[in-house]
Order: C-alpha cells, then structure tokens, then sequence
C-alpha cells in the first residue's frame, strides 16, 4: 500500500497524542519500507538465519509503537528512527555471536564495501564500525547521526536532511567528512590487529 508522507505524519501525530488505533492505520503504510530497510541489512544472509528481515521489521516496530516520549515530527524522522532501532537490534545480535566466538581476526574494513548482514564475517565488521561510530559520536553527534541514516538507515541526503532539519548541503558535507573519518578509523584498527 503507497502513502502519501502527509497521510503518516497525521498518523505519527494522532499517535503521539495517544491515540492507538493510529498504530493499527500507520502499519500498512510504513511495513513496506521498513520491510525494504531490514531487507537491505539482511540482503546478504543465508534463507535459514536464525534473524529474518520480518523478526528484524517487527522488533523494530514493537520498540518504535513503544515510544511514548517522541514527538514524530514526519516520515523522515519516523524512518530515521527506525533504522536506529534496528541497528541496535542488528548490534545487540551481533555482540551475542561475537560473545559465542570469542576470538579470531577481524579482517580490513572498507565502510562502502562493508557488509552489515549477520554472517561472522558481517557480525566483526558490524561491531567495528558500531565502536568506530561510538568514538565519531564523542566529538560529532550530527557526523554519527548522518551516518546512521545513510549507511544504517538507506535514507537519501534529502531524506536524511528532513529527518534532521538540516540542508542537504549539509548533509552531503559532513556525510563525506564523517565517511573518511571512519575509513580510516576502521583502517587503523584493522592494521593495529
């Protein structure tokens, strides 16, 4: 089902001021995207993972309905949101796997070949750049947020400027300042090991 970004942001506002039959019209309008985000996480996987783009989708989406303290601002900041979610999701599994391995090399790094899926090789590199993220958060909590929505969240610069009431200008340049910095963050670390 389509929706028109006006027709989820009335509902992320009658959600917001509490009314939860909004939750029951707002799912079919924003599953497929969501759907498409997780897809993309997932898009490298095995049929048989343990984590499907759908478990992926629907913890998301119970974290996001249990949201009470957000003021959904629109579309861009629901979607926005919601790749945060699922990184966490995606994070929090991979930090159990990697609490299972214990051990072993983390191979080189390369932010615009790295693969965010849940294989072992995916899982160390999703923790690399989940504490590379953590240090950029440190000294630039806009750099990080923009990589989040760009790289986590598949959100264009346009989408990604919405969500962070920001210019696109912007965004393009600390998107291009923060994706250098954590090249060679993830190159450094990669060496160091």
């Amino acid at each position: 089902m389509e929706s028109s970004p006006g027709e989820v942001t009335l509902l992320l506002a009658e959600l917001t001021q509490g009314n939860r039959d909004a939750e029951a019209e707002l799912i079919p309008l924003v599953y497929k995207e969501l759907r498409r985000i997780a897809g993309y996480y997932m898009r490298d996987e095995r049929v048989s993972h343990t984590l499907q783009p759908t478990a992926l989708v629907n913890e998301a989406f119970l974290r996001l309905v249990d949201q009470t303290r957000i003021d959904w601002r629109n579309r861009a900041h629901f979607f926005g949101v919601a790749a945060q979610l699922m990184r966490r999701v995606l994070v929090d599994h991979a930090r159990e796997r990697a609490a299972a391995k214990r051990g072993g090399q983390r191979a080189r790094i390369d932010l615009d070949h790295v693969e965010i899926g849940l294989t072992p090789e995916g899982s160390e590199q999703l923790l690399a750049v989940e504490e590379a993220l953590t240090r950029l958060r440190a000294f630039d909590p806009q750099q990080e947020r923009i990589v989040e929505l760009r790289f986590y969240g598949g959100l264009t610069v346009e989408e990604t400027a919405e969500a962070l009431r920001v210019s696109p200008r912007t965004v393009k340049r600390e998107w291009a300042m923060a994706k250098a910095w954590l090249q060679a963050e993830l190159a450094g670390e990669a060496a160091a090991r």
